[in-house]
């Protein structure tokens, strides 16, 4: 590999304070991206199986169903990577605000501001396009009152930062990313890269830009978790996916040295190829697992409507409203399915009990009074998919 090849991504500079930083070079890379034999039918393979994906999600009833949930998983898979301990349990109880014997977990708060962070970006994506101003305002929706908080959400860093093991210094961390003062350039020519016309595919686009923007590490934390978040962004801006189902997470934590190491790569020796090879592996995995999913779904639908119909009697045409309420909010009191049949509440007590029976709720507090029930085969399918 030439010099010229090695310095693609960038290349160190050393600081007055004698530590190394790197300073990226702006996108598209040079040379360009060989879209050679392997990489081209990757390329191939992963936009198959993201077609196929977007077509499982609209024969879903409600696809809306189906990302609620599939959020939820993300937020929480993104956050572990940065070190929460809180599952996919634990994020339902809280909004459903249902607390175990030991609590509310400690970091369930970080998590739940994942979701409101990744709603809130697609909520703004039809009047604002993926930019540093959205970046930026998605940023201080994740660190609000969390862990990091004090880290000013949502204003690009204004001294350097750096990546290595715990307790490690300038002088020994295994990354430095640009100098301050470099961020919004370089974060601007990201912002243009996105946005200009170019023959490059789009999810060859999109690979490049998440290693770009970890590269810039534009803010003092969160940055992980705000990257990840632009590669869905981009997904539905750009029309993709009908809907935003495609998260890497789960891929990333499961090969995370792999993750940082072909990020390390690019930047060391501009291995844009091996990373971009290790991007689209995930995004064939993941559509395929999502996929799978989707479809897991519309079979348990169906098979809980059957058990309905047969085994409810008169009470099916209510058990089959309070089927449909269980998707887009799994964790339910007894007042609440009331509210959704509006009927007395031993009406709806009754019918709790009748859909515990059946093996469709599952009580999960324990208690005499106040007591939440869980849609738990669903919750299942994405805790196990």
């Amino acid at each position: 590999m030439s010099e010229f090849e090695r310095g693609r991504a960038g290349h160190y500079v050393r600081q007055p304070a004698g530590y190394r930083a790197f300073l990226p070079a702006p996108l598209p890379p040079a040379p360009p991206v060989r879209l050679d034999g392997k990489l081209g039918l990757q390329l191939s393979r992963a936009d198959r199986a993201l077609g196929r994906l977007d077509g499982s999600v609209q024969t879903l009833p409600n696809p809306d169903l189906f990302v609620f949930m599939y959020v939820r998983k993300e937020a929480v898979f993104s956050s572990q990577i940065e070190g929460t301990q809180s599952s996919l349990q634990d994020l339902l109880a809280a909004e459903a605000d249902v607390f175990g014997p030991d609590g509310r977990p400690r970091d369930v708060d970080e998590v739940l501001n994942y979701v409101a962070a990744m709603n809130s970006g697609l909520e703004k994506l039809g009047a604002l396009p993926v930019s540093v101003r959205l970046i930026r305002e998605i940023h201080e929706r994740l660190l609000r009152g969390v862990r990091g908080g004090m880290h000013e959400p949502g204003e690009l860093r204004r001294s350097q930062n750096w990546i290595g093991p715990g307790g490690c210094t300038l002088a020994d961390a295994t990354f430095v990313p640009p100098p301050p003062d470099v961020v919004p350039q370089a974060l601007g020519e990201l912002e243009k890269f996105l946005h200009q016309k170019d023959d490059l595919p789009l999810l060859l686009k999109i690979g490049l830009a998440h290693a770009q923007f970890e590269t810039i590490h534009p803010f003092l934390d969160g940055n992980g978790r705000v990257g990840r978040l632009l590669v869905t962004f981009l997904l539905c801006e750009r029309e993709v996916l009908c809907k935003p189902v495609l998260y890497l997470s789960h891929f990333f934590k499961r090969h995370r040295q792999s993750y940082y190491d072909h990020l390390q790569a690019v930047r060391d020796a501009g291995a844009w190829e091996d990373w971009l090879s290790f991007f689209l592996t995930g995004v064939t995995e993941v559509s395929g697992e999502a996929a799978e999913t989707a479809g897991r779904i519309l079979e348990l639908r169906e098979e809980h409507r059957l058990v309905i119909t047969h085994g409810l009697g008169r009470a099916a045409g209510n058990g089959h409203k309070v089927l449909e309420s269980l998707f887009d909010r799994p964790i339910v009191s007894v007042e609440d399915v009331r509210e959704v049949i509006q009927t007395s509440y031993p009406a709806a007590n009754s019918l709790v009990k009748s859909l515990e029976g059946a093996g469709i709720l599952k009580e999960i507090t324990g208690n005499s009074r106040n007591r939440r029930f869980r849609y738990e085969p669903y919750v299942q399918l994405f805790i196990e998919g």
